[in-house]
């Protein structure tokens, strides 16, 4: 007995271990179920060569594809309280933003560079979907601003690539006072008359879109990205109408401006 315990048994999970893929190597495609070899995902940005299906990309791959050799400083933004009204649901908000830094390796839902774009200076931002659904909070606010104050004193272009569900909620009112504050930041650009670019990308809903994600000067939206202030469900449930296919939804036949 102990010789098939000892011998046997682990010459056949070694077998059997070799013949597993790691989980990390292959991608499905949402839409079409085609399996993608990650590094050739990570070589197309993200999109799937047979669909055109935009997979969602953390914020540092998004900048690192942005700026020129994917090379950027990143920049540091005030720190805040990181739980103000001391909220807890299912689960203190303390431990869900602890499982999200160690989950995305980041600070907050927003990260700001700053880099060269074809040779030109520009300072950008993107939201990581991947941080508690790119939620607004505080600490996303001062990024957002950090790197609008710093795209002024730079004379720089402002990129931002949104990416969130909205407000967040476990910071209250104190999350909501970002909209108004980014939207101040937006107005410091346009007073240097710099330009402010916003990419929307799949989703970007609720406060994000009533505050600075729609005060570009450019607006360019990913296909098929969900865009706009109320979820679809929501809608469906207030006006007790079916909403048509592709609502809400950037068509890839169409552009955004």
């Amino acid at each position: 007995m102990n010789w098939i315990n000892n011998v046997v048994r682990p010459k056949i999970q070694g077998i059997w271990r070799k013949r597993e893929m790691p989980e990390d190597r292959w991608v499905k495609c949402p839409e079409t179920g085609q399996m993608v070899f990650y590094k050739d995902l990570e070589d197309n940005q993200f999109v799937i060569p047979g669909s055109d299906y935009h997979m969602r990309m953390g914020a540092e791959i998004r900048l690192r594809s942005l700026f020129d050799d994917g090379a950027f400083e990143v920049l540091e933004f005030p720190e805040v309280t990181s739980d103000p009204l001391k909220f807890r649901d299912e689960r203190r908000y303390s431990e869900r933003l602890r499982t999200a830094r160690d989950k995305t390796q980041l600070k907050d839902s927003v990260l700001a560079g700053e880099g060269r774009l074809d040779g030109l200076r520009v300072v950008a931002a993107a939201q990581d979907f991947d941080f508690m659904g790119g939620s607004l909070g505080m600490a996303a606010g001062e990024a957002i601003v950090a790197g609008m104050l710093r795209a002024v004193k730079q004379r720089a272009p402002f990129i931002m690539f949104a990416a969130s569900g909205g407000a967040r909620m476990q910071e209250g009112i104190l999350s909501l006072m970002q909209m108004p504050r980014t939207t101040v930041a937006v107005q410091a650009l346009r007073t240097a008359r710099l330009p402010y670019i916003v990419v929307l990308t799949h989703p970007t809903t609720g406060g994000v879109t009533a505050s600075y994600a729609m005060l570009g000067d450019i607006h360019i939206a990913e296909p098929g990205a969900l865009i706009g202030f109320a979820g679809p469900r929501v809608i469906e449930q207030t006006i007790r109408e079916q909403l048509p296919d592709g609502f809400q939804r950037r068509s890839i036949w169409s552009s955004m401006a």
